[in-house]
């Protein structure tokens, strides 16, 4: 994710500042909001807490994540859920995918009813394994961070994210 959003996050918000905070798993992340966010002392900071939703229920997990928040004295931090993993982002462009990956058939996949709606897809992850035998999480979003197009991503929950962060810097959406 962080290396996702160390690419994406320039282009959308350009001149906002950003620190992505990696967790080691949901646990660890779960586990270290309340104290995150009740020791970051620095006024005018916002928070955005991103987690897969990996087949669990997003309005359980928002929820769970929305009680961590206030725990740590911030109701007001942006909770977001890719769904049902960060690679239905990358699903959801997949022109963008045929380009970083050098594969003109993958741009044809658009037409298929099963990536029309890339945030229905119960493993994104293993469906991108199945098209890009090269895949490989890291190194894909360090490859298509910098290059997925806001504007042409199918992904629902690319376009919330989007629109949130947005909101929360003050930006105009796009």
């Amino acid at each position: 994710m962080k290396a996702l959003l160390e690419g994406l996050l320039p282009r959308v918000l350009p001149g906002v500042e950003f620190l992505c905070i990696p967790h080691e798993g949901k646990r660890d992340l779960q586990r270290s909001i309340p104290r995150k966010l009740r020791a970051w002392r620095e006024p005018g900071v916002r928070f955005v807490v991103v987690q897969d939703n990996d087949g669990s229920d997003c309005r359980v997990l928002k929820g769970r994540l929305r009680d961590l928040c206030i725990q740590g004295g911030r109701s007001d931090s942006l909770i977001r859920i890719p769904c049902q993993e960060l690679e239905a982002w990358y699903l959801g462009d997949l022109e963008i995918l045929a380009e970083a990956f050098s594969d003109r058939s993958l741009a044809s996949l658009e037409r298929r009813a099963k990536f029309r709606d890339p945030d229905v897809l119960q493993n994104p992850a293993r469906e991108l394994r199945a098209l890009v035998p090269e895949f490989q999480k890291i190194s894909a979003a360090r490859l298509l961070g910098g290059r997925l197009r806001p504007e042409a991503n199918r992904s629902r929950s690319f376009q919330v994210f989007l629109s949130g962060v947005r909101r929360l810097a003050g930006a105009p959406e796009g």
